[in-house]
């Protein structure tokens, strides 16, 4: 199938992004996946795991809707897990996650009949406008917001480690 106008637009913008991610992982052991060489929490397998939940969720949200009414503790639990790899975690695996992922919102792009179409967003304690709702092309544009800022700090991660750099 041929994508054009601003669909490719969109799937260019997901792409180079989670392709930035992606290079940040290059050739790294599971040691160096999991491993925190900065101040912060981050991990670069953590950073994939992270970035798989938050597209995963939202390419549900475009197909279904909201999945609950508002931000608790449980939700904010359940989102910083998604920054940490557990034992069981393997980068391959995460990447292979990522890439089914990826492969579901890009199909999403390609094949969705409206990216017009809207859902209501839950309350959140950050944002005072009950109500709001975000149309697909809203959702998706976020994503790959979400992805260019975490592929940000996985580079700053993996310079840290070994001086690879994604740009420059």
């Amino acid at each position: 199938m041929t994508t054009t106008g601003e669909r490719a637009d969109i799937l260019e913008l997901l792409r180079a992004h989670r392709g930035f991610l992606r290079h940040t992982v290059q050739n790294l052991s599971e040691e160096q996946a999991r491993s925190r060489p900065t101040k912060s929490e981050l991990c670069l397998g953590g950073l994939i795991k992270h970035v798989t939940a938050v597209e995963r969720n939202w390419a549900d949200f475009i197909r279904n809707g909201r999945k609950f009414d508002a931000y608790d503790e449980a939700a904010f639990a359940e989102q910083a897990a998604t920054f940490r790899m557990t034992d069981e975690d393997t980068l391959e695996a995460l990447l292979a996650d990522y890439d089914e992922v990826a492969r579901n919102t890009d199909e999403i792009v390609e094949t969705l009949p409206d990216l017009d179409l809207a859902h209501q967003l839950p309350e959140a304690p950050w944002d005072a406008e009950k109500g709001k709702r975000w149309t697909v092309r809203r959702v998706l544009l976020h994503i790959a917001a979400e992805t260019a800022q975490h592929a940000g700090h996985a580079d700053i991660i993996r310079e840290t480690i070994d001086g690879q750099k994604t740009m420059g």
